[in-house]
């Protein structure tokens, strides 16, 4: 298993815009950062059970069906260049959505959150399961990728606090960047 490639992997999608980061830079902005910090913890915890069923279902497909994998990846890169096109599109004149900073919000925004769903299905067949299958190592690998999942939450509350004015003026170079790893994260899932 290429471990670089797998944390850098993690690293890109989970950092990037997506309906969960967005909204806690919303939260950051129109309810402060305690309010963010409290839908994190409920984001988190989403994270970690969508992870979790995941590697419980992508164990019994992949002995199952094989050829599921190759299934996932074709539609979990898709729908990373569809966001990577949206958010390269987007109009940085329009106000955000100011959403509640709730756990409750929080953990429902990022278990229905389609990106979170690709992820969580794709990262652990293709990073995890051609290595290693017991119960152990793929309790260990959710955990790792939980964790990497919680930084870049708490990454884009503290981004939001101190770079608020500064985002606000560059808001089309910041979405250009974003959509390039997007881009580039739909790639690596061939890696």
């Amino acid at each position: 298993m290429n471990i670089t490639s797998f944390v850098f992997y993690c690293f890109i999608v989970t950092f990037t815009p997506g309906p969960t980061n967005i909204v806690i830079l919303s939260t950051v902005n129109n309810s402060g950062t305690k309010k963010a910090i409290e839908y994190t913890y409920g984001a988190t915890i989403a994270f970690g059970l969508l992870l979790a069923i995941s590697a419980m279902l992508n164990t019994i497909l992949v002995t199952i069906i094989p050829k599921i994998l190759i299934i996932m990846q074709i539609f979990g890169s898709f729908y990373m260049l569809y966001l990577a096109y949206q958010i390269y599109k987007m109009d940085s004149s329009k106000p955000s959505v100011n959403q509640t900073g709730t756990f409750m919000s929080g953990f429902l925004t990022q278990f229905l959150n389609p990106k979170v769903v690709v992820f969580t299905m794709t990262v652990i067949p293709t990073y995890i399961m051609p290595y290693y299958v017991s119960i152990p190592a793929v309790t260990i690998s959710v955990i790792a990728i939980t964790v990497i999942g919680f930084l870049a939450f708490v990454t884009w509350v503290l981004f939001g606090t101190i770079f608020k004015e500064f985002l606000q003026q560059h808001k089309k170079i910041v979405n250009v960047l974003m959509a390039l790893f997007l881009v580039y994260a739909a790639i690596m899932i061939w890696m």
